[in-house]
């Protein structure tokens, strides 16, 4: 079946890199922001010739649909995200919607039952309102705009107002959300944000469970006071039990490794922020992730265990806010078998076999990262496809994946498509 031009992936990756582009070598295309509309923009003029009907829904979502022959079948759904993190890199999202719109290409000319539908998903990252995968949980019914409205980037708008600003009316957001069995099947092409599939020499992994993000803030109030003036025995400095909190994420997500589970202060907020006064308010965000449900609530424990302590030896305050709590997701297991077998098709070979000189290996694997697919998954069944990033490096200006690889996952997620999409 495969059709698949390298030159135009690559072209319409690098186009996108050019939105939010900065002097670093990075991009920083946070959602809903102007970047994120002309990048949106942008794509969809390149992709005209497909002559796709466009809408987007009540938060900004973006739907492209090519009708199959069989309105009453529901469609086949593709997708990921145009937003990135701050100094992120070209690939992680992008590589997932520039894969569905060419599945598209390729399949076009063939009959198919099904209409397909490739989503573009708003603000699946968490840099700009504290919020990840926010597009997809609001289709889920799990979005509120109060509730996003809560933890957005200092000197900036709320997520209210910036979904405003976007064209959309906050008050109808569960307008956007839809039902179970919407479609036959979701289907996510993305770089693993790994070293797995590098380390391995292996070319595409089937996923089969992802990691789910518990985030919460840890405030600290402690007081602050003169730094020349105020002795060491008087003083109730909320950075210094901020670090020891910080040490105990890091130790609590350590005692779990063997099962997976990772925890990140990926940001301290210090107030007043003055060299000569000592920190009287801290806030530590914290990003707790796993696919194990009992060992991310034993490391979760371990960390309220740790703020008791600092409570009773420092004499501050201290208060948990917990922003999100998802649990992990079983991906279909019916969907990663007809990837397999669309990949032994193929000729490759799974990651346990005997490689021969000129073979591509593929392998079963977790997703240790956080996407969209795993709301899409509550709602029908879905499946998604890694290929490996240079170093295993994101969120980063140094992300990169090899075009050749993309290629791949897209020749094996077309068939997979093209199954589904005639059943």
């Amino acid at each position: 079946m495969s059709n698949v031009e390298t030159t135009r992936i690559a072209d319409l990756l690098a186009g996108l890199a050019k939105f939010g582009a900065t002097e670093k070598g990075g991009v920083t295309r946070l959602g809903y922001s102007e970047e994120d509309r002309a990048a949106q923009n942008w794509l969809l003029d390149q992709v005209k010739d497909l002559n796709l009907a466009v809408r987007e829904d009540a938060v900004g979502n973006l739907f492209l649909r090519k009708e199959g022959t069989d309105p009453s079948l529901p469609a086949v759904a593709m997708g990921s995200h145009l937003d990135t993190v701050i100094e992120g890199g070209a690939y992680d999202g992008m590589v997932g919607v520039v894969a569905a719109l060419e599945v598209v290409r390729l399949l076009e000319g063939k009959e198919l039952k099904r209409a397909l539908e490739v989503i573009v998903f708003r603000a699946e990252e968490s840099s700009r309102f504290g919020f990840a995968t926010m597009g997809s949980k609001f289709m889920a019914g799990k979005g509120d705009v109060e509730q996003f409205s809560t933890a957005g980037r200092k000197d900036d708008i709320s997520f209210k107002e910036a979904l405003t600003k976007w064209g959309c009316d906050p008050a109808k957001y569960k307008d956007a959300i839809i039902q179970k069995g919407a479609y036959d099947s979701f289907w996510e092409i993305h770089i693993e944000q790994g070293k797995v599939l590098e380390e391995t020499n292996t070319t595409l992994g089937i996923v089969h469970n992802i990691a789910a993000p518990t985030r919460f803030k840890i405030i600290v109030e402690g007081l602050a006071d003169h730094s020349g003036a105020t002795p060491m025995g008087f003083r109730k400095d909320a950075l210094v039990s901020a670090a020891k909190l910080i040490l105990a994420v890091e130790e609590a997500a350590t005692a779990e490794k063997e099962n997976g589970t990772v925890a990140t202060v990926g940001v301290v907020d210090v107030e007043p922020g003055s060299i000569n006064v000592v920190p009287g308010q801290v806030t530590l965000w914290v990003d707790l992730r796993g696919v194990n449900e009992t060992s991310i609530a034993t490391a979760l424990q371990s960390i309220h265990d740790a703020v008791k302590d600092v409570v009773d030896n420092d004499k501050v305050e201290v208060t948990m806010q917990m922003l999100t709590a998802d649990k992990p997701v079983a991906l279909s297991e019916d969907l990663a078998q007809l990837l397999e077998n669309v990949c032994l098709e193929h000729g490759m070979v799974l990651d346990d076999s005997i490689l021969p000189a000129d073979g591509v290996k593929f392998m079963h694997m977790n997703s240790g990262a956080g996407h969209d697919a795993m709301h899409m998954a509550d709602l029908v069944p879905t499946s998604m496809l890694f290929v490996p990033c240079r170093g295993g490096i994101s969120h980063n200006p140094a992300e990169h994946a090899e075009v050749e690889d993309i290629k791949m996952g897209i020749d094996i997620m077309a068939e997979a498509v093209f199954i589904r999409a005639n059943a």
